[in-house]
């Protein structure tokens, strides 16, 4: 199925239901909800799911799982998604919070076949296999560290999301404090609380995972570098590699 809301198959009595969707080349997604568990793919492009709790970065190849009845907005920079609605019966094994995963070559495959798959497909023979294969495969996900915790406060909550607007390496706590009317060891508790992590590290994990949007449509990295006020390419590319193992030119567009 392609480019159809799920609202209009949702009730169809088939554990998996999958769609794949198309988005204009930089969409806002607003704040929803569905009834089932959702894969949320992303073909192409690169996604960030934001939550009561949470933001969540997507890079092209990989997905993130969202709990039945999570309300959450998706935007899109130049996407193209895949997405498995799946009835929370079937996966009692999965999280209670959203969490981005890696997508091995064996589960790409089956997640690209099943879109081809008739909404109504037979529930015995070779799609309903295929669709048991899926179920089989979704519980082996590696999980990545591709979230970015917020804190429920809303004055810190505050500055934090306007932070993922227009990251920073270098901005100092100070001016966090002094937003905040308090001491830098205050300011560290309530991160720490809120996000368990410290101030540095959630500002370096923002300023990488916002960095993947910058990637997504081709920019260098020696720009990418100075946006985010790394000292040099060098230094971005560590923190890059330190978070995620890789590269950034590991972060490529495979072919949907």
């Amino acid at each position: 199925m392609r480019n159809i809301p799920v609202a209009e198959v949702d009730e169809l009595a088939r554990a998996v239901l999958a769609i794949g969707t198309d988005y204009p080349r930089d969409h806002l997604l607003g704040w929803h909800e569905h009834r089932r568990a959702q894969v949320l793919y992303a073909a192409t492009g690169v996604m960030r799911v934001e939550t009561a709790d949470g933001s969540w970065t997507i890079p092209t190849a990989r997905a993130v799982l969202i709990p039945p009845m999570t309300r959450h907005q998706v935007t899109m920079t130049e996407v193209s998604t895949r997405s498995l609605y799946i009835e929370p019966a079937a996966v009692p094994w999965f999280p209670s919070r959203c969490r981005t995963v890696d997508v091995s070559a064996l589960l790409r495959a089956l997640i690209l076949e099943a879109v081809e798959m008739e909404p109504r497909y037979p529930e015995h023979g070779r799609d309903a296999a295929l669709a048991a294969l899926v179920l089989h495969e979704l519980k082996s996900l590696t999980p990545l560290p591709l979230d970015v915790p917020l804190p429920s406060d809303p004055r810190l909550r505050g500055l934090c999301e306007a932070f993922l607007g227009n990251p920073d390496i270098h901005d100092p706590p100070a001016r966090w404090c002094a937003a905040l009317n308090v001491s830098e060891r205050t300011l560290a508790r309530r991160f720490r609380d809120g996000t368990g992590l410290s101030f540095a590290q959630w500002r370096q994990r923002a300023c990488v995972l916002h960095s993947l949007h910058l990637l997504a449509v081709r920019t260098p990295v020696t720009r990418i570098a100075a946006v985010l006020g790394y000292d040099n390419p060098a230094a971005y590319t560590a923190a890059f590699k330190k978070l995620l193992g890789r590269p950034p030119t590991a972060y490529g567009s495979p072919s949907p």
